[in-house]
């Protein structure tokens, strides 16, 4: 097979993987045998393609494997496209005892409602539900609690290629003020607009008042 047509089938995996295509994908999926090398030289091939082209993607290495992404210089006009989806899919609760499990893991559910103050059992449950977490086994203290930890969606989820690549706390924060900004404007959006809807209405009312007494 040449290496141009073993690319093309390599981009289209990529491409239509709804998450990070490793090498063992790659060789189940064509059938043939590929060492980790020669992949990793294929695909730095296709992203010279794309800079040549002047493309606004490329393929990067991500939670073990390989997936589509925009260029750096997009990343502000993705982040407007995909943070309705992101707040959709992590309230803010959950987003709290991710981070938390991020940190700290492997972690018990005790230890985590130790640093939040609540119960994390709702936002755990979610989150095994996404595969964002994942248990990682039983801690050495009375009664063998479950300790959990985050899985390569979560990495993939996150764009992110190891738990290294992590945010700061103060980044997280960051995160937590704008959304938090967010939501009081989104609600400040919906008062202005009930109480221009109560404006007209009495409005409404008031000139059929004055029309009745004409």
């Amino acid at each position: 097979m040449s290496d141009v047509h073993l690319q093309q089938q390599i981009e289209a995996l990529v491409f239509a993987s709804e998450e990070a295509v490793n090498l063992q994908t790659v060789r189940h999926v064509l059938g043939i045998e590929l060492d980790a090398q020669r992949l990793g030289s294929l695909v730095e091939s296709l992203n010279a393609e794309y800079d040549a082209t002047g493309r606004s993607f490329q393929i990067h290495s991500l939670a073990g494997g390989y997936r589509f992404l925009a260029r750096a210089e997009f990343s502000e006009l993705i982040k407007k496209l995909l943070a309705p989806k992101i707040r959709k899919k992590l309230s803010r609760s959950l987003f709290e005892v991710l981070a938390v499990i991020a940190y700290n893991q492997p972690v018990t559910r005790v230890e985590i409602q130790r640093i939040r103050g609540v119960s994390p059992d709702y936002a755990i449950d979610r989150l095994l539900l996404s595969a964002l977490v994942e248990v990682r086994g039983r801690a050495d203290s009375p009664g063998k609690p479950l300790q959990y930890g985050t899985t390569s969606d979560f990495l993939d989820f996150f764009h992110l290629s190891s738990l290294k690549e992590l945010p700061k706390l103060r980044e997280i924060q960051e995160i937590f003020r704008e959304q938090d900004e967010q939501e009081y404007f989104n609600r400040s959006e919906v008062v202005e607009a009930a109480l221009s809807d109560n404006n007209q209405d009495e409005t409404i009312e008031t000139n059929e008042t004055e029309q009745q007494r004409g």
